[in-house]
């Protein structure tokens, strides 16, 4: 794989409720640096990462449900309208996991159906947590996300039972084809991980450890 590819795949991310400004501040200025997609920041953060990035290519994203996904509808989107304002790019929405597993599910096709309306504009992932999910359950949440609008389907908040594997990412890609991207995020700490995330079909890999996976493909590349 290029280091270019890889780089264009990543999305450097800050989730930490005790991320400082400082640290916001680096992690943009290295994903400018290193050529990533993007960056996603909590969404108190999102103003201070555009100002940071503004004038180059790297987008910003952040967070709406997260990172639990049990937030009313009414405030989820108005979360999203948060985003639009501060000049977000990209948004990552939690499905409403209880609503799903109680069999709810068109309920969980009416609030994703909201968001994509109030998200108009702006890149939209959904956060399925697979890990909490039997297979015919991801199959069955990722078409009802694809359906509602997604533009890609995301595996994991980082917070669930488990983080993502390529079984998960394999799963997705047969269900959804070439109708959206994926989003492979939850414990992708190393530049194997990412490279066999990005061969199983993921377009997208989000990641805190962005910046050690980047150093790690530098330097496999200049040896």
């Amino acid at each position: 794989m290029q280091l270019s590819d890889l780089c264009r795949a990543l999305e450097s991310t800050l989730l930490t409720p005790v991320a400082l400004a400082g640290e916001v501040e680096a992690l943009c200025r290295e994903a400018a640096e290193a050529g990533f997609h993007g960056v996603c920041v909590p969404p108190t953060r999102v103003r201070l990462a555009v100002e940071v990035l503004r004038d180059t290519a790297v987008r910003v994203a952040s967070v709406v449900g997260f990172p639990l996904g049990h937030q009313s509808t009414r405030a989820k989107v108005a979360e999203v309208a948060e985003l639009v304002e501060a000049g977000a790019a990209e948004v990552d929405v939690v499905m409403n996991l209880g609503w799903f597993l109680d069999g709810r599910l068109r309920a969980v096709a009416r609030e994703l159906q909201e968001i994509r309306r109030a998200s108009d504009g702006l890149v939209l992932k959904v956060i399925l947590e697979t890990g909490a999910l039997s297979p015919a359950q991801v199959r069955e949440a990722a078409a009802i996300a694809l359906g509602a609008g997604a533009d890609f389907l995301k595996t994991c908040t980082g917070y669930g039972p488990r983080g993502v594997t390529i079984r998960d990412v394999r799963l997705l890609r047969q269900v959804v084809g070439r109708r959206c991207g994926i989003k492979a995020s939850g414990g992708v700490r190393t530049l194997d991980q990412a490279e066999g995330l990005l061969s199983a079909g993921a377009d997208r890999l989000g990641t805190s450890s962005a910046g050690a996976i980047w150093a790690e493909a530098c330097k496999r590349a200049s040896n």
